[in-house]
C-alpha cells in the first residue's frame, strides 16, 4: 500500500511511480499540458512492495528530490536544463527497464531521499542496506563501461579506480552489490552484460568478496568484521564519514549520522560494534601478512584500510582456540569453554574492558603480545598483535620483530581508544646549518606534525665527520626529543626502531623536566658530540593555546660545557612583560649553576 502522507510512514521508503514518471516525461516530450498535481514519488512499504532499485555511481549531473517533484512547476528553459542531465537520463532509463521487467515501483537515491532533512537523511541511511535486500531486482549501472563486461584489468582505461570501471571502488556500491539477491548489470548504453550470480568468478577477483557471498547473502555464513572491513579498505567515498556510514548494513548495526565529525564516524561505528557482536576480529587490523601500521595508540583503526590484509580471517570458536591454547598454558590454568569472560567487552570510562591472553614480549615490562581468537587459515595459530600498558591501560604498538618471551597469561585489560590530541613541532635549526652542518633526509620546513607515525627523526652532518640524529615523537599526548650522536667516521644508522622502542622513557623524561612550570618552562639539553668540542643545546617550550612546541637546536665550541649531563632540565621563565608573535625567537639571560647562558625561547601566541 502507497500513500503520500509522511507523517504516518515514518519508517517508509519514497518511491518513484514509474508509469507517472514516464507519462509526464511523453507530456513533456510533447509540448502538452502537464498535471501538477499529479505525483511521481510516493511512500511504500519495502517488505511488501514489489520494486526495482538502482545501483550507481554518482556523478556531478544528478537530479535531486526537489527537482523531481517540482519539474512540472518549472519553466521551459529551467526544465530543459534538468531533463539533459546525465542523472536524469539515468532515472528515465531505470524507470524504462523497470517497466519492461513490470514492475510499478523504482527507487533511487539521488531523489527518493530529502536531503534537506537530516532526519529523513539519517533514516534513510540506516534503511539502505534492508532496502537493497528487499528490493526485486537491482541495476547496477556502469557508467563508464562501454561494451561487455570487462574480465582482466585495464589500467590505461581507468587509472583511478585500480584497471575497473568505478563502480567498483566506490564505498555504497559494496552493499548495493551484496545486499539484493538479483543484481542485474547494465553498460553505459544500457544494455544488459550479465547478472551477479553468473559473473561472481570475476567479481570475486575484483572485490574479495567470495562468491558464497555473492550467491547466498551474509546471512548463509556471516564472516568477521575484519574480513567485511577488508572488502572495503580500497573503496573511496566523497565525504569522509561515509567510508563509516555505508558500512553499517554490512555489519548489522545502526547509528546516528553526524557529518562534519569526519575520520571519528569510524571510530563510532567500531565502538558500536563491539557494543553489539562479540567478534574479536575487529582489534586484528594490522595483524596479517605484510600490513605494519606505524602507530601507537587507540586499539581502534583509522579507517578501513587498516584491515586491507584481513580477507581470509576467520573466527575460532572457544574449543578451537582453548585447544591450541594447551601448548603454551597448564591445561589445569586454561579457563573453561563456557567462561563468559571470553564473549563480552564493555566500554567503559576507562577503556574497552577485556579479557585477553597476553605474554610479554623479550627484554620489555610493558609490551605485550596479545592473542586473538581468529585466523587465516584453518592450521594457523590464532593471530596476534602487540599492546603497551601505558598508566594502566594497554594500547596498540608498532608489530614487534622480538618473538618470543614469558608465559602466556589470561588477563583483564582496559584497551584505550581514545586519541590524544597531538602538538607540533616548531624547528630551528639555523644555527646548526650556520655551523657548516646540513641536514640530509626528508624531514623538511620549519613546522613538523605526525600524523599516522610517532616518530620523524633529522639527521645532521659535516664535513669532518661528526654526525647526529635529533629524534621528535609522541608518546599518548606527550611529545619527546631525544638526540643520537655517532663517532667521527662511523656510519650514523636511522635509529627509528630504538628510539621507536624507547619513546616511554623519553616522554617521562621531558615531562619530568617540564613538571612544576610556575608559568612558562623552558627545557634544556646538552649533550657532547664525541671527539670534538662541539656542544649540541636543545632548547623547547609548550604553548599550549596553539599546541605547539618550539624547538631551538644550537653548536656551541667551548670546553667549559665538555662536562654536561645529556639530561632534560627545565626553568621557570617569567615572561608576562613580553609580547611574542609566532614563529619569532627571543633571547633570555638564564642563570644556571653560577653561569650565564644564553637559551633560545619559541613562542606562539600572546601571554
Amino acid at each position: 500500500m502507497v500513500t503520500a502522507k509522511i507523517d504516518m510512514h515514518l519508517c517508509s521508503m519514497r518511491l518513484i511511480n514509474v508509469k507517472a514518471f514516464l507519462e509526464r516525461g511523453v507530456l513533456i516530450r510533447e509540448g502538452k499540458r502537464l498535471d501538477r498535481r499529479a505525483k511521481v514519488l510516493e511512500f511504500g512499504d519495502d517488505e511488501v512492495t514489489d520494486y526495482a532499485i538502482l545501483s550507481h555511481r554518482w556523478t556531478k549531473q544528478e537530479v535531486d528530490y526537489n527537482e523531481v517533484v517540482e519539474l512540472a512547476k518549472m519553466d521551459k528553459e529551467e526544465r530543459t536544463e534538468i531533463r539533459q542531465r546525465d542523472g536524469y537520463r539515468k532515472i528515465l532509463q531505470s524507470c524504462e527497464q523497470a517497466k519492461k521487467d513490470g514492475y510499478k515501483w523504482l527507487w533511487v537515491d539521488t531523489c527518493c531521499i530529502d536531503k534537506r532533512s537530516s532526519a529523513e537523511l539519517s533514516e534513510a541511511i540506516n534503511s539502505m542496506y534492508r532496502w537493497y535486500e528487499n528490493s526485486r531486482i537491482c541495476y547496477a549501472y556502469l557508467h563508464d563501461l562501454h561494451g561487455p563486461f570487462p574480465i582482466v584489468m585495464d589500467d590505461g582505461r581507468y587509472p583511478k579506480s585500480k584497471g575497473w570501471p568505478e563502480w567498483f571502488s566506490r564505498g555504497w556500491t559494496l552493499q548495493e552489490m551484496i545486499a539484493p539477491n538479483n543484481v542485474q548489470f547494465f553498460n553505459r548504453d544500457w544494455h544488459p552484460i550479465g547478472d551477479k550470480r553468473s559473473l561472481s568468478p570475476i567479481l570475486e577477483e575484483i572485490t574479495r568478496v567470495p562468491q558464497h557471498i555473492l550467491k547466498e547473502g551474509l546471512s548463509s555464513n556471516r564472516p568477521c568484521v575484519a574480513q567485511i572491513m577488508s572488502w572495503a579498505a580500497n573503496r573511496t567515498t566523497t565525504r569522509v564519514e561515509d567510508r563509516a556510514y555505508s558500512l553499517m548494513g554490512l555489519l548489522d548495526v545502526n547509528m546516528p549520522m553526524l557529518y562534519g565529525e569526519g575520520k571519528k564516524a569510524f571510530q563510532r561505528l567500531q565502538l558500536e560494534i563491539i557494543r553489539t557482536l562479540n567478534d574479536h576480529s575487529v582489534f586484528a587490523w594490522g595483524s596479517c601478512n605484510s600490513i605494519n601500521v606505524a602507530r601507537t595508540g587507540s586499539v581502534l583503526a583509522d579507517d578501513p584500510s587498516f584491515f586491507e590484509d584481513c580477507d581470509k580471517l576467520k573466527l575460532m570458536n572457544r574449543e578451537e582456540c582453548i585447544e591450541h591454547l594447551k601448548h603454551d598454558i597448564p591445561e589445569e590454568e586454561l579457563p573453561p569453554v563456557g567462561d563468559d569472560r571470553l564473549s563480552t567487552f564493555p566500554i567503559t570510562n576507562r577503556g574497552i574492558q577485556i579479557w585477553l591472553f597476553l605474554r610479554p614480549r623479550v627484554g620489555s615490562d610493558s609490551v605485550f603480545e596479545a592473542l586473538l581468537p581468529c585466523r587465516s587459515h584453518p592450521s594457523d595459530p590464532p593471530v596476534a598483535i602487540d599492546l603497551v600498558c601505558w598508566e594502566s591501560n594497554y594500547y596498540r604498538y608498532p608489530r614487534s620483530l622480538r618473538h618470543g618471551g614469558g608465559a602466556l597469561d589470561l588477563r583483564r585489560v582496559f584497551l584505550g581508544y581514545q586519541t590524544p590530541r597531538l602538538n607540533s613541532f616548531e624547528i630551528d635549526d639555523s644555527a646548526i646549518t650556520e655551523n657548516g652542518f646540513t641536514c640530509s633526509n626528508s624531514v623538511t620546513g620549519n613546522v613538523l606534525t605526525l600524523n599516522s607515525t610517532d616518530l620523524d627523526i633529522k639527521i645532521y652532518s659535516e664535513g669532518q665527520g661528526n654526525r647526529f640524529a635529533v629524534g621528535f615523537g609522541h608518546w599518548f599526548g606527550q611529545d619527546w626529543i631525544h638526540v643520537d650522536c655517532e663517532e667521527p667516521g662511523a656510519i650514523l644508522l636511522i635509529p627509528y626502531d630504538l628510539m621507536l622502542k624507547r619513546a616511554p622513557e623519553y616522554a617521562q623524561s621531558l615531562n619530568k623536566a617540564r613538571s612544576g612550570a610556575a608559568s612558562c618552562r623552558v627545557c634544556i639539553m646538552e649533550i657532547p658530540l664525541p671527539q670534538s668540542t662541539w656542544i649540541l643545546q636543545t632548547s623547547c617550550v609548550i604553548w599550549n593555546s596553539s599546541r605547539m612546541c618550539g624547538v631551538k637546536l644550537e653548536l656551541f665550541q667551548d670546553p667549559r660545557f665538555g662536562n654536561v649531563s645529556g639530561e632534560w632540565t627545565g626553568f621557570d621563565v617569567d615572561v608576562s612583560r613580553f609580547f611574542f608573535v609566532h614563529l619569532h625567537y627571543y633571547l633570555i639571560k638564564i642563570d644556571i649553576a653560577n653561569r650565564e647562558q644564553t637559551i633560545a625561547t619559541v613562542t606562539g601566541g600572546v601571554l
